[in-house]
């Protein structure tokens, strides 16, 4: 099995307006720029990434982010409320399994010890000429 070492996905940094702004983090393992301007590119170098940032498309998308800023805000808090709820029926979901599995196991060996103590082995092919008998 090979290890394969994942780009890290590009974040602009927020200045002290509250503002998102570009700033070119120390690039390891290549880095990936979620803005739409070139689609599955991965960036290895930062001379490469500086480029990319001063393109019209990621400059029109730091200004998107800037300008949504509290819908971003609000749609954090409804995923957070979203990932509590699914959290919740997890485990929900879970404790049926659990109840059930029990119940198959308590019946399962409720099925053997009947089959154990009360039946004796019966050969079906031999039906026939028990059924001729009577």
């Amino acid at each position: 099995m090979d290890i394969s070492l994942t780009p890290d996905t590009y974040t602009p940094s927020v200045n002290e307006k509250g503002e998102y702004i570009d700033k070119i983090p120390i690039i390891k393992n290549g880095l990936y720029c979620p803005c739409g301007a070139r689609k599955d590119k991965i960036y290895k170098t930062n001379s490469n990434f500086c480029t990319h940032i001063k393109t019209k498309i990621h400059q029109k998308w730091i200004l998107n982010l800037n300008n949504n800023k509290a819908n971003y805000y609000v749609e954090c808090i409804k995923m957070k409320e979203l990932v509590e709820e699914q959290k919740k029926i997890l485990v929900k979901l879970e404790t049926q399994i659990q109840s059930k599995s029990l119940t198959i196991d308590y019946l399962t060996q409720q099925l053997a010890n009947k089959n154990t103590s009360n039946y004796s082995n019966v050969d079906l092919l031999d039906l026939d000429s028990f059924n001729s008998i009577n």
